[in-house]
């Protein structure tokens, strides 16, 4: 894999983990948000996140969190984004203010940027409308808590190419997790199935049939998941 330089758009819980999930497999990382006040928090979450998976998974990080800061840089401009091959954009789930954002980003990347859209919910094709070169731009639906899930849902919007795939697939490889690629659908795979078995499951205690808790007793034991749905 030879890009190393990622910009990373939105500085909240998801963009700061991955953040750090991309300087822990040696990118050089360009995290932005709008003011430094939102920067500082991120660099308070990143540390905590560090400290919390060196309790679960104690050899997850081989560097200090200094030396995974150092490749780290936070921004508040659009400036050091040009230098970036792969943009992993995660502000707000609001299409106003991604329609805001891609009119910046249009001015500012390189021709053959590629474009994450890290969103469990917008069309990736409505995105890819706003760019000049719609077949670079794809979805990349990372799992929270991000460093503990190996799990990248990738989703092709209409126009999204095979090379953008082919790009994408290799950048999830590496950062050592799986993808799993899918077309473009309202909730794509992952929240489709999702969402329905936790109305279901809200149906089930509203209609009286079962109690919350037995619920999650039933995921956890009986199918094996780490948690229930509720």
């Amino acid at each position: 894999m030879a890009t190393k330089v990622c910009a990373v758009i939105g500085a909240g819980v998801m963009g700061a983990d991955i953040a750090l999930d991309l300087s822990r497999h040696q990118y050089e990382v360009v995290l932005k948000d709008l003011t430094d006040e939102l920067l500082e928090k991120a660099r308070d979450y990143m540390k905590k996140t560090y400290s919390l998976v060196k309790l679960t998974k104690k050899d997850y990080f081989s560097s200090s969190f200094d030396e995974l800061l150092s490749r780290i840089s936070l921004v508040t401009d659009y400036d050091r984004l040009h230098g970036a091959e792969i943009i992993v954009e995660n502000i707000t789930e609001d299409y106003e203010a991604k329609k805001s954002l891609y009119a910046e980003l249009r001015t500012v990347c390189r021709d053959d940027a590629l474009f994450g859209v890290n969103t469990s919910c917008i069309s990736i094709t409505k995105i890819g409308a706003l760019m000049p070169r719609p077949e670079n731009v794809i979805g990349m639906h990372f799992m929270n808590p991000v460093p503990l899930k190996p799990l990248v849902e990738v989703i092709k919007g209409h126009h999204t190419s095979d090379q953008t795939v082919d790009r994408t697939r290799s950048f999830i490889k590496s950062l050592d997790k799986t993808c799993v690629v899918v077309n473009d659908s309202p909730g794509f795979a992952s929240n489709r199935v999702l969402m329905i078995t936790i109305n279901e499951s809200i149906w089930l205690v509203q209609d009286g049939v079962a109690q919350a808790k037995d619920i999650d007793t039933i995921f956890k034991l009986g199918f094996g998941h780490k948690m229930g749905p509720l």
